[in-house]
């Protein structure tokens, strides 16, 4: 494949044409032992984050406290239920994203979106760091409108962060959630099965401060 293909995103008529069965997953999270599938408790809010590779981004996540599970997938392309190595093809418009299931009550979602923005290089268009395709975009992936408009907002005041330290403009893609695949087994948790595994996530070291940090 011409590797420029890689860095743009399929539309219908080139997208592969995927499979009606779903991957194969753990039902329970590998570091705390609690359900990666929904339903999850009514108190609990979801969204869905692409920070670049998911292996050091869904790690990030699940140490913090409040979040009360995380899972790694695929979202916001094309082909149903991706194989991983289909969506590095770049032929299923799919991104590498973690889903995030937390308790507002112990950890803010401008917590959650502190950490997002911090946790990666969100001015690198399809690629972070080293890693380059369209399943390494930036993207945050709301579940209400509530978050919908605070990650917006969030993505304006880290542009103006970013900007005054001589970044570019900010290449995040925030929309409504799409369907979420989950990831191959081996994929979830990863960095806790493979300690010194690879991960390649890595900021900017521009700070992010919202109104209500």
């Amino acid at each position: 494949m011409n590797f420029s293909k890689k860095l743009e995103l399929p539309d219908k008529t080139t997208a592969l044409p995927g499979r009606s069965e779903t991957l194969s997953v753990p039902n329970y999270h590998f570091v705390n032992r609690k359900s990666m599938k929904p339903p999850f408790p009514d108190e609990l809010q979801t969204i869905l984050f692409g920070m670049g590779c998911f292996w050091g981004a869904e790690r990030t996540f699940w140490e913090q406290d409040g979040v009360h599970v995380t899972a790694v997938g695929y979202a916001g392309g094309i082909t149903p239920n991706p194989t991983y190595e289909e969506v590095c093809s770049g032929r299923t418009g799919h991104n590498e994203v973690v889903l995030v299931v937390f308790n507002h009550s112990r950890i803010t979602f401008q917590t959650l979106l502190s950490i997002f923005w911090e946790g990666h290089n969100p001015t690198q268009g399809m690629r972070q760091g080293n890693d380059i395709g369209t399943q390494y975009r930036s993207g945050i992936y709301t579940f209400s409108k509530e978050q919908q408009i605070f990650a917006e907002a969030s993505r304006e005041i880290f542009h103006g962060a970013l900007t005054a330290k001589g970044f570019p403009m900010i290449t995040t893609e925030i929309y409504p959630a799409p369907t979420f695949y989950y990831a191959e087994h081996y994929h979830q948790q990863y960095l806790a099965k493979v300690p010194n595994g690879y991960c390649g996530l890595g900021g900017t070291g521009v700070q992010y401060r919202s109104e209500t940090n």
